[in-house]
C-alpha cells in the first residue's frame, strides 16, 4: 500500500506552544506519527468503462483505495480497495461530494474541467480518461477554451464533442497513472501545484 509521510501535532504540548511548533525532522522511531495515504476518486457517471477496468487493476495491484462517486449504482469487483459512493441525482452533485471529501494529494479522474480546477485549487491531482495530468498552467487554459466553446455554442454554431476514446488514449491514461502511482510511493511533490 502507497504510505506518504505526514507530520503528526500533537497534544502532550504546552498550550502556549500550540501556536508555534518547531520543526521536528520525520523519525521512525516516535510514537506519535501519521501517514497520509493518497485515495484515487472517479468522477464515475462520465467517466468510461475500460478507464475504470484499468482503475480496478491499479487499486488491487498497488493497495491505493479507489472511491467511484455516482448518482447512480456503480457496479464494482470485488476488493477491499474499490468502493462507490452513490450521491442524489442533480448538477454538479457528485463533483462536490467529491471536492467535500478530497484530501490535498488525492488523485481525481475526470473529464470534467471545472471539477478539476476545483481538485487542483485544493491540492489535489486531476487526470482525464484521455491520460493528461492537468496542471495549474492548463488547467487555466482548458477552462478560457471551455469558456470559448460555450460562446460559440451560445450563439448557435455547432462544436462537436470530442472524439471517442481509442487505444493510444486508454494507454496515455494506464502510462499517466502508473507515473502518478509511482511518483506517491517515492514521496515525490505533486505536479499539479506546477
Amino acid at each position: 500500500m502507497l504510505r506518504l509521510r505526514a507530520r503528526v501535532i500533537t497534544d502532550w504540548m504546552p498550550t502556549s506552544e500550540n501556536s508555534i511548533l518547531p520543526d521536528i525532522p520525520y523519525d521512525d522511531d516516535l510514537d506519535h506519527k501519521t501517514e497520509f495515504i493518497m485515495k484515487i476518486w472517479v468522477d464515475a457517471d462520465a467517466c468510461p468503462g475500460v478507464i475504470k477496468e484499468i482503475l480496478f487493476r491499479a487499486a488491487d495491484r498497488t493497495g491505493v483505495e479507489l472511491m467511484l462517486v455516482a448518482n447512480q449504482l456503480i457496479r464494482t469487483p470485488a476488493s477491499p480497495y474499490i468502493k462507490s459512493i452513490q450521491v442524489a441525482a442533480g448538477f454538479d452533485v457528485a463533483d462536490n461530494e467529491i471536492v467535500k471529501r478530497l484530501s490535498a494529494g488525492d488523485l481525481v479522474i475526470t473529464a470534467d474541467i471545472p471539477l478539476a480546477a476545483e481538485v487542483i485549487s485544493k491540492g489535489g491531482q486531476a487526470l482525464n480518461p484521455r491520460g493528461e495530468l492537468y496542471t495549474t498552467d492548463s488547467i487555466r487554459a482548458r477552462l478560457n477554451m471551455r469558456d470559448f466553446m460555450d460562446t460559440l455554442r451560445a450563439s448557435g454554431i455547432h462544436t462537436g464533442g470530442p472524439a471517442a476514446l481509442n487505444q493510444s488514449d486508454r494507454k496515455a491514461f494506464a502510462d499517466s497513472l502508473d507515473r502518478v502511482l509511482s511518483r506517491q510511493s517515492t514521496g515525490h511533490h505533486n505536479p499539479a501545484s506546477s
